[in-house]
């Protein structure tokens, strides 16, 4: 471990030894982590990400990675890495996988929207087979496929130390999801994990009938984000019937699938019971009025345990939507609740803005203002929501609220 935090002067050299160009980005970011106060005590996470707007980026390759892993392989106070947005390829995994297999320190990993594939996942996946160290690796939007996929299931079998495991967007299949979800059955250190948008070529919904025979059994897992897997109210309901006996779930993500309001309906029951769901994200479905008025049912009068709900574009109209805001009258627990893209009327627009004019329903929990025109009152789109912070961290650092941002990015897990 070096005796001072001296990254920038390491980098220059070790350019110069590998005859490598300095990447001026990488180069300002280490001059910036060294004045931080805090790498002594907690490390510094070293954030490189290709999509920072603030300041010149070039982004990062795979030549710049090997300089920079050179830099950090013996460094203790850097405990988190986020290289997402950069154009890193399996080359770059290579390097990234060598590093994960003699370092110990590293504890979080995001290789967000690069360029690995299925050669590349492999590699770091193997490197997982013996790193102690890291907690949370991002994969999110790298094309690994089903292949690439199944070599992180073999992982999860063998490691038991990642805590929170994204890889959304990254055309897995039947086969790497159904493997996942079975080496969950055993594996005790997973948290959080994101499955969203796999590309699935069936309609029997054999995926989540195997994620809720794994619900019955785990009892670790906090997070699921099951996002764009095509489900309807069957999948619907075999994942109710497993949480009516999982305790530990507490935020499940169900957005972007086709579940109507018959499907509501059994989550409604489960609701009317469950007593460890905190957040439920059911955005672009079409749950409509009924559903709607499932909720409401079970969060008015049973229900006291969900923060967060989110019903954004389910095509619910004045009377669905005034039913979720008489809910929250009765309902304390149910701070955070997300409705834009629906079918507001003016008795939609009074009920939200007088929940917000009274104190009950903060302006950052929610994804909608009044205004008033002409004397009556309309609702204008905020830039809040349960994925607010998902692709992107602001300048000023992460949200301070965790439902109105509750992302696998940003929840942290301790707390649970």
């Amino acid at each position: 471990m070096s005796v001072h935090p001296d990254l920038h002067q390491r980098y220059v050299g070790s350019c110069q030894n590998l005859g490598q160009p300095e990447n001026p980005f990488v180069a300002r970011v280490l001059q910036e982590a060294e004045k931080k106060d805090k790498i002594w005590t907690k490390g510094v996470t070293l954030k490189i990400a290709g999509n920072n707007h603030l300041v010149p980026v070039q982004r990062v390759t795979d030549e710049d990675l090997q300089v920079l892993l050179s830099v950090l392989q013996n460094t203790g106070y850097v405990t988190g890495l986020d290289l997402r947005c950069n154009v890193l390829t399996d080359a770059g995994a290579k390097h990234v996988a060598t590093f994960l297999q003699e370092n110990s320190t590293l504890r979080y990993l995001n290789l967000m929207s690069n360029d690995i594939g299925t050669s590349g996942a492999e590699l770091i996946a193997r490197a997982l087979h013996r790193n102690k160290t890291l907690v949370h690796l991002r994969m999110t939007g790298n094309k690994i496929g089903n292949k690439g996929g199944m070599f992180f299931a073999s992982m999860l079998q063998v490691n038991s130390t990642l805590e929170k495991l994204d890889l959304g967007d990254s055309d897995m299949g039947t086969q790497c999801l159904i493997a996942i979800a079975t080496a969950l059955n055993q594996n005790k250190s997973v948290k959080a994990i994101n499955l969203n948008r796999p590309l699935l070529y069936s309609q029997e919904e054999e995926t989540t009938v195997h994620v809720a025979l794994m619900l019955k059994r785990n009892s670790s897992l906090v997070e699921l984000h099951l996002c764009k897997h095509e489900m309807k109210n069957f999948g619907v309901e075999r994942l109710c019937e497993a949480l009516y006996e999982n305790t530990s779930l507490r935020y499940l993500d169900l957005s972007c699938n086709k579940i109507t309001s018959d499907g509501v309906k059994f989550l409604g029951e489960l609701l009317k019971q469950n007593q460890t769901l905190e957040i439920l994200d059911l955005g672009a479905n079409r749950i409509e009025d009924d559903g709607a008025i499932y909720l409401r049912e079970a969060l008015a009068w049973c229900n006291r345990t969900l923060q967060a709900l989110s019903v954004v574009s389910n095509n619910i109209s004045g009377k669905g939507l005034v039913a979720l805001s008489d809910a929250m009258k009765t309902n304390m627990e149910l701070s955070c609740i997300y409705i834009w893209g629906n079918k507001f009327d003016e008795a939609t627009c009074m009920a939200f803005s007088e929940l917000i004019q009274k104190g009950r329903l903060k302006p950052n929990c929610t994804d909608v203002e009044p205004y008033e025109v002409d004397g009556h009152v309309h609702l204008a789109e905020l830039s809040h929501g349960l994925k607010k912070h998902y692709y992107w961290t602001p300048s000023c650092g992460e949200g301070t609220n965790v439902d109105a941002n509750a992302s696998l990015a940003i929840v942290a897990l301790s707390e649970f």
